[in-house]
């Protein structure tokens, strides 16, 4: 990667967005369900369609629900049943995070998870921006063998979190990569890039569509009426990705 520059993830939960941020430039998929909650564990038939219609790598979400990470012995059976599937159907990497009650991240888990997973590369997501002490969880997912940690330097934002981003990539000096993610827009890569010292970076690079629907119940909402709106979509924007790709080829 060193000739190629920068490599960018982009975080999808549809067949067109996938197909939109491979045409952008996208080096790697996460495959997710609902990115509207942060992204959960996506269907089967999500990432089987996804294979068919990309070449580039797959990263598949391990996240059986939204909130917080701290999991019950029956939420960890969906997940290692989970992880059992995605690896069957052609998953080319894994995301997943846990931790404990008092903010650490839970080795003893994820040392169960990341033996589900293999032989895999397997991304730290943001529950790292949840954590205690990032110094000491750093350490700890090195230790693990994860490949790579996702995280917006425990801030709302990669951009507010970039001192520690800088940080965290001086500490890890190349044992584990450090992608920025969160927030992160055209006018701001190149300052968390030049800032930062990654060599990758993750985002959506998304723009609102509105629904096909001629048709609409305007006093019907599906969810929480906190929700997303139910004629809307967000997808992935070829154009807003080939933007984020031509400022991380011009990064020095």
């Amino acid at each position: 990667r060193a000739d190629t520059g920068f490599l960018m993830e982009v975080c999808v939960d549809s067949v067109e967005s996938a197909v939109n941020a491979e045409r952008g430039g996208a080096g790697r998929l996460e495959l997710c369900s609902s990115l509207l909650e942060g992204g959960l564990t996506p269907s089967l038939g999500l990432l089987q369609v996804v294979k068919q219609y990309v070449k580039i790598p797959v990263y598949v979400m391990i996240r059986p629900r939204g909130g917080d990470f701290l999991y019950s012995d029956q939420e960890v059976e969906v997940m290692k049943k989970d992880i059992e599937l995605m690896k069957i159907h052609g998953a080319s990497g894994l995301v997943l995070g846990a931790l404990t009650e008092d903010g650490r991240v839970d080795a003893e888990l994820c040392m169960e998870l990341l033996a589900a997973a293999r032989p895999l590369p397997v991304t730290f997501h943001r529950a790292f921006d949840m954590v205690h002490d990032p110094m000491i969880a750093l350490e700890t997912l090195v230790s693990l063998g994860f490949q790579r940690v996702l995280t917006s330097g425990c801030d709302s934002s990669a951009l507010e979190g970039l001192p520690l981003i800088k940080r965290l990539i001086d500490q890890a000096k190349g044992r584990i990569s450090i992608m920025p993610g969160g927030g992160i827009t055209e006018r701001n890569l190149q300052r968390i890039l030049e800032g930062s010292g990654a060599q990758e970076f993750h985002c959506s690079g998304r723009s609102s569509k509105d629904s096909a629907m001629k048709f609409r119940n305007t006093c019907v909402t599906m969810g929480a009426s906190f929700s997303a709106p139910e004629y809307g979509l967000k997808v992935a924007d070829v154009s807003k990705i080939r933007t984020l790709n031509a400022i991380a080829k011009n990064t020095l």
